[in-house]
Order: C-alpha cells, then structure tokens, then sequence
C-alpha cells in the first residue's frame, strides 16, 4: 500500500487551534482507515519546496504514490475515491456527494469565511460593506438550514461532503452563527461526534501543544 503523507505547519497561535485545515484531511483518513503520517513545513517560513506543493503559500498538502494534492476539497475527493466509506457506491450519489462538495466550499464557506473573521475580529462595523457581508452570509446560511432539514447526512451515509460542510460550519458556530439554526447545529454535533473527528482533533490539539514545548 502507497504511504500517505499530510503536510501541515510545525506551529500555530493559539487561536486557529483546532480549526487549521489539515483537520479535514486527518478527519477524512481516520474515518477511511487509512494509514498516514504528518510532517511539517515551517510556520515563519514560506520556502521554495513549499510553494512547489502549495503555491499560495498554505497548508495543509497531501502525497500519495509520488502525487502532490493541494485544496482540502481536492485532497477529500482523493481520499473518497480510495475508500468507499466516503463515497456512494452508485454513479447518482458520487454526483451528490461531489456537488455537496463544492457547495459547501463555493456557497457555505466562500460566504461565510470573511463574515466569521470579522466577528472574530470585531470588525462588524455597521457600514454597508459589513451591512452586504452580514446579509449575504445570513441568506447562504438560512438556505442550507432548510436544505438540511430532515437529513442525517447529506448524500446518503457520511462523506468527504460531510467532513469538509461540518468543518465550515464549525467556524460558524464559533461565533454564534448556527444559534438560531437548530437544523445545521444538529447536523455539526453529530458529525463532530464522530470518533474519527475526535482522534483528528485530539491529534492536531497534541501537535501543536508539543511544537510549544519545543519552542520553550
């Protein structure tokens, strides 16, 4: 069997802790049973080899049988199609689970991302630009509480589609945004407990509290 190996940074803060995105990839390949290991590139330092694997510069990156995947929704689709806990059996649910995908990146989280750092940041000023922000990330967000409504999962049984919309909407709850949703926070709170999202996140907690005592 091909080694499996997930870049990610030797050291965060404290803030992003539990949220870095090498989470999806470490979530997805404990729920396939996938072997892998992690390794790490520099925080403080964006150096040529990096960039040859990522080339804005991010994390996380994944190798497999001398393959070099970035985009967590790119790296996911690589992992679905080498386990079948992660994908549909049939040609209409790969579909589902596919377009789920990119929904969750190009619908969810493209209009969600700047509206959670804001309230993060304190940056909802009242502006109209914030005004747009808010309202555009409100109506994405309602959408989906009626799409989910009713569904244990969002194409069948639990997929890469599944992984990477519960880790957007994690953002989300972290700064009250699922409150009055009970549909979508229903749906993060089963998929955050699963054992599979526990061991990523206990992983990527311990990982970066050792690069800490490296530091010290």
């Amino acid at each position: 069997m091909s080694e499996i190996v997930l870049t990610t940074y030797d050291w965060v803060p404290v803030m992003p802790r539990g949220f870095v995105r090498d989470i999806r990839i470490r979530w997805a390949l404990e729920e396939a049973g996938l072997p892998y290991r992690v390794v790490t590139t520099p925080f403080d330092q964006r150096d040529a080899e990096h960039l040859s694997h990522q080339p804005f510069g991010q994390v996380p990156w994944l190798t497999d049988s001398g393959l070099s995947v970035f985009e967590s929704g790119a790296m996911l689709l690589h992992i679905g199609e080498k386990s079948e806990l992660l994908r549909s059996a049939d040609p209409k649910g790969r579909g589902e689970v596919k377009q789920w995908l990119f929904a969750a990146l190009n619908s969810v989280e493209a209009a969600t991302q700047h509206w959670t750092l804001l309230k993060m940041m304190g940056g909802n000023d009242g502006g109209p630009a914030w005004a747009f922000i808010d309202s555009f990330a409100n109506i994405r967000l309602d959408r989906l509480e009626a799409a989910v409504a009713g569904r244990e999962w969002l194409a069948g049984g639990f997929s890469v589609a599944d992984v990477i919309l519960a880790d957007v909407l994690r953002m989300v709850d972290r700064v009250e945004g699922l409150a009055n949703r009970p549909n979508c926070k229903a749906y993060v709170d089963r998929a955050t407990a699963r054992p599979a999202f526990q061991k990523a996140h206990a992983d990527q907690m311990a990982h970066f509290a050792a690069a800490d005592a490296a530091r010290a």
